[in-house]
């Protein structure tokens, strides 16, 4: 293959040379209206989940949010990473190590899919009744994860090949598969509930089957010799050095789903001693909050995966201007979209929980979860983007430390010591109050570090320039 500069196509180039906010509009949109479906897609099934199942099964779906993480994470690990690993050999027009990373991320995903799935399914309920599943919810918890746990190679390699597109140049493709696991899913869960009664396993069934049709859409992509990126017989040698590149940088967001499972336990059980015998229903109404959260936060990660291209190719080309371009705009628009969740769910929390229940104790508590948990909610978008950025110029460490901040070391003890003299409100303090100070910190780091990154990018293309 050749790897020549005149071999590069267009669209890889565009990403050194287009306006940046045309470019953000090209990547981030396409990767937003997919994490918008998809984010809809969640809340929709949750709906149907509350409305055709029943409160419980609320509960017991909110009882597989760390368990779901905790499966994801191993997923980002290598489809992150090697998203990225790709867009700065594309900024070096190493366009072989590119194609390289394409088998790589297949193999490593399957790989990894095979142990998940295999441990999950032998230690499952075990597992469930650690984060919190009690013997009214576990059914519900057990009947969904089961479903999708069996499901996880088919999942992985379609998220890992999804981001890959994406990072070649394939935004527009990348958006159309998430749409179409989204269309299929919504299609078939209703059906599944509604009319066969299969309760909350016939929405798992949904899910996978949405899943199946975007693992053969990205499958095809990658299979077409007219892709930029494509599969070839060189591409299946493992590599260990990029394989250890890839780990390297998908750690940050591997560690954040890691910490959010951990978290999730940590407030299911303080959710449970806090609220005494309604601790089921405080539960539930954590899963609303949590589910309208991710609504949110999944718009903000859209506009992330489209900065990744832009940040990893031109810290490739040693193109500090426009790196630094890129993250300016992607900080205004996180905050922009983080300050509409607050107001939404400021204004409205009442509508938004009674679209997931009719069970008037669970919204009474969402309701003040939601004026609590929100209130520095405008700040999550800017910590998102920056803890992003430095994963998407190959800065793993930084983006891990700031991950760690706020979902971790910041937020663990306060849910050990509020809770206890402020009960369930106790925990929605918390949780706004980490976000607050992971923000400031994560401000006053990539303000810091820029100075450095900047020097280093400036000398670099001056030496190139020479």
């Amino acid at each position: 293959m050749d790897t020549t500069s005149s071999s590069v196509k267009t669209s890889p180039n565009s990403l050194g040379t287009s306006n940046i906010g045309k470019l953000l509009v090209q990547y981030s949109l396409p990767a937003i209206i997919a994490s918008l479906a998809t984010s809809l897609y969640n809340i929709v099934d949750s709906i149907f989940i509350g409305r055709g199942v029943g409160a419980m099964a609320i509960t017991g779906l909110a009882i597989t949010f760390p368990l779901m993480n905790l499966v994801v994470a191993f997923c980002v690990l290598i489809a992150v990473g090697g998203a990225t690993v790709s867009s700065i050999f594309l900024g070096q027009k190493n366009i072989d190590k590119a194609g390289l990373v394409v088998g790589n991320v297949v193999l490593v995903c399957v790989i990894h899919a095979l142990v998940i799935t295999t441990g999950t399914m032998f230690f499952l309920d075990p597992i469930l009744y650690f984060f919190g599943a009690t013997h009214e919810t576990i059914s519900y918890a057990r009947e969904f994860m089961q479903v999708i746990v069996l499901a996880t190679p088919i999942s992985y390699v379609f998220l890992g090949l999804n981001n890959l597109m994406r990072a070649t140049g394939y935004p527009k493709k990348a958006m159309i598969s998430a749409l179409l696991s989204v269309a299929v899913n919504v299609v078939f869960a209703p059906l599944f509930i509604f009319v066969f009664d299969w309760g909350i396993r016939g929405a798992a069934l949904a899910t996978v089957l949405g899943q199946m049709a975007a693992f053969v859409w990205v499958l095809a992509h990658f299979c077409s010799k007219k892709s930029f990126i494509h599969f070839t017989r060189g591409c299946w040698k493992l590599s260990w050095d990029l394989i250890k590149r890839m780990y390297a940088i998908g750690m940050s967001p591997f560690l954040m789903n890691c910490c959010a499972c951990l978290v999730v336990v940590f407030i299911n059980k303080a959710l449970l001693d806090s609220a005494g015998v309604s601790g089921n229903l405080a539960v539930g109404a954590y899963g609303i909050i949590n589910r309208t959260s991710m609504f949110f936060v999944m718009i903000i990660f859209g506009v992330t995966q489209g900065m990744q291209p832009i940040l990893g190719y031109n810290f490739g080309a040693a193109n500090w201007s426009r790196v630094s371009q890129t993250l300016k705009k992607g900080v205004i628009i996180g905050s922009a979209v983080a300050t509409i969740g607050w107001v939404l769910t400021e204004a409205i929390p009442d509508v938004i929980s009674s679209m997931f229940t009719t069970e008037r104790a669970m919204i009474d508590i969402a309701r003040e979860g939601f004026r609590i948990f929100f209130i520095f909610y405008p700040f999550v978008g800017a910590q998102i983007v920056i803890q992003n950025y430095f994963q998407s110029i190959g800065k793993p460490k930084l983006s891990i430390f700031l991950s760690l901040t706020r979902q971790l070391i910041f937020l663990l003890p306060l849910l050990w010591i509020l809770p206890p003299k402020y009960g369930v409100d106790g925990v929605w303090i918390a949780m706004c109050t980490s976000d607050f100070i992971a923000c400031a910190l994560a401000i006053g780091t990539v303000l810091v570090m820029n100075k450095r990154i900047a020097k280093r990018l400036n000398a670099a293309q001056h030496n190139s320039n020479a």
